[in-house]
């Protein structure tokens, strides 16, 4: 069973940066992708960025360029760091286990104008 757990989220003032992270635990973290998706209220889950298992990384057009992706192998954590942030950035932030039904409970970040 593949346990992932999200931490790093908060409140912060637009044009603040936050780092979220995303524990992975029960399974072999180096061989698989990573994902972090985005839920805004009113609106549907978004990806906004991939790593690979040989760091090729790819991003939503909304984040390219103030969103970094990475990943630890050997603390099995994925990290999503966020620079720039705007108001329209608030959602509740998901990491997923490759293209599974593995998700992490989420972590909320709130960005005030």
């Amino acid at each position: 069973q593949v346990h992932l757990v999200e931490s790093g989220g908060g409140l912060v003032q637009a044009g603040g940066s936050l780092k979220l992270s995303c524990a992975v635990s029960g399974g072999i973290f180096s061989l698989i992708n990573m994902h972090w998706y985005r839920r805004a209220p009113g609106k549907s889950r978004e990806l906004i960025a991939s790593i690979t298992t040989n760091n090729i990384t790819d991003y939503a057009d909304s984040v390219k360029g103030r969103f970094t992706i990475s990943r630890d192998n050997a603390k099995t954590t994925a990290y999503l760091q966020m620079n720039s942030l705007k108001p329209e950035d608030t959602a509740v932030y998901y990491c997923r286990w490759g293209m599974t039904n593995y998700w992490g409970q989420g972590t909320q970040v709130t960005v005030s104008s």
